[in-house]
């Protein structure tokens, strides 16, 4: 029992230093003092939870209730903690996404379709657009690696039979000068917010300026289904405007949105390892019928891989046609 306490505490000391550094407000060398006093009485905690002498118990009770009441209030601080709209926002996730739906007929606000120089240098712009959902043709997975083979950035793009796009992508919503943590995001670094995007934007700063490797994967799914997944982006794009939400690395992240949007088409799709390494997302798809069917997946993933298609298309206005040619399931342009 003695071990399993020394385990519980130290791994409740290194949360509340972690939340701690993340989110405890003022100077950088206030918070350096605050986490080593804290760091520093878990240790004290852990040493005296050794075998004691009858004599030294009455110390220890005093030490263990000091914990628990420092424990206590570092969670209802942690409580406190509440996501927000107000903030200074980075341009490219200033604007949340609306939309009005009657009928077939859509309008989404706050589209963005930027102008990407480089990762610093770009013209912003935010449009409104309209859809016809009649005319809603087709949809692609995209994942966009940009940490090793188990990690991808992931990315629904629906196409119509006019030609255009609009990808969807849940992203966490960067403050000025603040950056992506992983580990920030188990503790409630950032806030979530669904873009909407043209394809000339948000892939293409991915492949061309950051230089992540991209693969586009063409789904398989009924034309009620394409509906029932654009409008559940639509709702839950709604929902965070209404209420912001925290974005969690591990559970509520770009994967994890298109695993729950997809079990509003098949309520029965079953978690999987394959949700939290998201970069093995697509053969998850794959293998329960999510991807165009005929094809093994390495050919897939191989004619799917658009890194050098995508550098030739460069700003063209073609570009979503250019970095498709070859996918099974596209038609030629």
């Amino acid at each position: 029992m003695r071990i399993l306490v020394c385990v519980l505490v130290a791994a409740y000391t290194v949360w509340g230093a972690m939340a701690m550094w993340y989110q405890l407000p003022g100077p950088l060398p206030v918070r350096w003092v605050v986490i080593s006093a804290w760091c520093a009485l878990g240790v004290y905690i852990i040493y005296r939870s050794r075998p004691t002498r009858a004599a030294r118990v009455h110390s220890a009770r005093l030490s263990w209730l000091a914990y628990a009441a420092i424990a206590g209030a570092l969670l209802a601080w942690w409580s406190t903690l509440a996501p927000s709209h107000q903030r200074f926002w980075a341009d490219d996730v200033a604007r949340m996404l609306e939309s009005d739906v009657k009928g077939n007929m859509v309008e989404l606000r706050n589209v963005r379709n930027f102008d990407w120089r480089s990762e610093t240098d770009y013209t912003p712009r935010w449009e409104t657009r309209h859809y016809d959902l009649d005319t809603l043709a087709n949809a692609d997975l995209f994942l966009s690696y940009w940490m090793g083979p188990k990690i991808a950035h992931t990315l629904v793009s629906f196409g119509f039979d006019d030609g255009q796009r609009v990808v969807f992508s849940l992203e966490i919503r960067k403050e000025q000068q603040e950056s992506f943590s992983a580990v920030g995001g188990f503790f409630r670094q950032f806030e979530k917010v669904i873009i909407a995007a043209d394809e000339r934007d948000i892939i293409r700063v991915r492949s061309n300026i950051r230089g992540e490797d991209v693969y586009v994967y063409r789904l398989s799914l009924s034309p009620e289904q394409l509906k029932t997944l654009f409008m559940v982006y639509l709702t839950d794009a709604q929902a965070l405007l209404n209420k912001p939400k925290f974005y969690n690395s591990l559970t509520s992240n770009c994967t994890t949105i298109v695993y729950d949007v997809a079990r509003h088409v098949d309520p029965g799709l079953p978690f999987d390892y394959r949700l939290l390494l998201s970069g093995y997302f697509a053969n998850y798809a794959y293998d329960h019928g999510g991807l165009i069917g005929g094809h093994s997946f390495a050919s897939l993933r191989e004619a799917g891989r658009i890194h050098s298609r995508a550098v030739a298309a460069g700003d063209d206005d073609a570009f979503s046609a250019l970095i498709r040619r070859g996918v099974p399931g596209v038609s030629p342009a």
